[in-house]
């Protein structure tokens, strides 16, 4: 059992991190920079250790800084929690150099699960269906004529991140040359890895996910399927739990890839395989695997009750888990909406400065995930995820309905947020039908919702 953890992150997660140590009876160090040390994290934490001042890669980024953090405050496990460096198979390795337990796969199972190609390389061997693509491509003269082979429009996305880092979606084949420049510049900048496969484009697709559990005793677990199909540029804003009319037997045998697939890598903790649905034909082909916790985490726990941190905890320490397939048992649907401090009016301008107002709605079946108070200031050097509003029915309408409700409730004044959009997306008729695919955000629905704001702003 774990006794003292160092939880590399901040902003919600680190609240989220905290809390399921307090529960499983694990002492925790908030590894924070300069701009975090009067964080929400920061007060709850049991202590708290500055790795360096607010550019994250003098900071959260510096995997150097962050193992000697663990090691000076007598830590025996870390926790990356999601993004900055917590798909980096490199903080994997140095944890374990340095004797400390790290909250998340070995870095051998990262590398062969969270490189994208050597993932899809692993697809094809089991026998599950991949999209048309490549694998890595050298060039750009390479990727132009995969591009040519599988017929525009293609997406061209980095082999070693995610995150929507690294990907661009190319029409036209005049468009091939700027958009290469671009992913692999931008991957190379944000995972050290500028490598890029091509990918063809579905264009009215559903993203599904599988939510999985690995331990070091060789139990593997799905805890069900969740829908992210609700995207802007590649970065979700809804997410659901079970995903809702999937296709024939396509759920199942999602649910039964992902085991396969994690089960291959001997992976012990928790990990998302992400596939794209065309629910047209029936048909989908897996994406990536995704080696860590992901965001959207609590519409899993939500209907299925299973607490996916305190499972990582647990199989960090080598208890392994505490649930068996047969105990996963979805019960209703779930939905989660991010509210970030952006104005969505404004090309999603980040909106940095002080909240003068906070308050979140309470009540059954309803969670708010954040890491905000009165008077915390919002900083313009990190994500600008505020809080996660997850609302849990019997149904699909029933939690929809939940949701909305709760974001007419929530109370936010100093900083503009995405609130007005969500409760707008989830009001929208095609959501509610479930009409929807990756894009219709972009193309069906944000061009006509600016436009009504700006003539209320007329009207005004």
């Amino acid at each position: 059992m774990l006794r003292r953890v160092l939880i590399a992150n901040r902003g919600e997660i680190a609240v989220r991190i905290i809390r399921a140590c307090f529960e499983e009876g694990i002492e925790t160090v908030l590894a924070v920079s300069e701009a975090d040390r009067r964080s929400l994290g920061a007060q709850m934490a049991d202590r708290t250790v500055c790795i360096g001042p607010a550019a994250p890669a003098e900071s959260y980024l510096d995997i150097d800084r962050l193992v000697t953090a663990a090691k000076v405050t007598g830590c025996d496990a870390l926790h990356p929690g999601y993004g900055f460096v917590s798909e980096r198979a490199e903080l994997s390795q140095a944890c374990a150099d340095a004797g400390i337990v790290f909250v998340g796969p070995s870095a051998e199972a990262m590398r062969r699960g969270g490189d994208k190609a050597t993932a899809r390389a692993l697809a094809r061997e089991l026998g599950i269906a991949v999209g048309a693509g490549s694998d890595v491509v050298g060039d750009e003269e390479e990727a132009r004529r995969v591009a040519e082979q599988v017929g525009y429009p293609v997406l061209l996305k980095a082999a070693g991140g995610g995150g929507g880092r690294g990907m661009r979606l190319v029409e036209r084949p005049e468009d091939l040359a700027g958009a290469w420049a671009s992913a692999s510049g931008e991957a190379e900048q944000a995972f050290g890895d500028g490598r890029i496969f091509v990918e063809r484009y579905v264009r009215r697709a559903r993203h599904v996910e599988v939510q999985v559990l690995g331990d070091a005793g060789g139990n593997v677990i799905h805890v069900g399927h969740r829908d992210c199909t609700l995207q802007r540029r590649y970065q979700k804003l809804v997410e659901e739990a079970p995903a809702y009319d999937l296709p024939g037997t396509v759920g199942d045998e999602l649910l039964d890839a992902a085991r396969r697939l994690i089960a291959a890598l001997d992976y012990h903790g928790a990990a998302t395989c992400e596939f794209l649905v065309d629910a047209e034909r029936g048909t989908y082909g897996f994406l990536e695997i995704n080696a860590r916790l992901q965001v959207e985490h609590p519409v899993t726990e939500m209907v299925t009750g299973v607490d996916i941190v305190r499972e990582q905890l647990r199989i960090a320490g080598g208890e392994g888990l505490s649930v068996g397939q047969d105990d996963v048992r979805p019960d209703g649907h779930a939905v989660e909406v991010r509210i970030n401090a952006e104005d969505p009016a404004r090309g999603f301008l980040p909106t940095p400065g002080t909240l003068e107002r906070w308050g979140v709605p309470q009540g059954r079946d309803l969670r708010v995930d954040t890491a905000c108070y009165p008077g915390w200031t919002i900083v313009p050097y990190y994500d600008s995820l505020l809080a996660k509003v997850i609302g849990r029915g019997a149904d699909r309408d029933e939690a929809l309905a939940r949701v909305r409700r709760a974001l007419r409730h929530l109370r936010v004044d100093g900083v503009a947020t995405t609130a007005g959009l969500a409760l707008d997306v989830l009001e929208h008729p095609d959501v509610v039908g479930g009409n929807v695919h990756t894009r219709w955000l972009e193309e069906d629905f944000l061009a006509g919702w600016t436009a009504a704001r700006e003539a209320e702003e007329v009207t005004v």
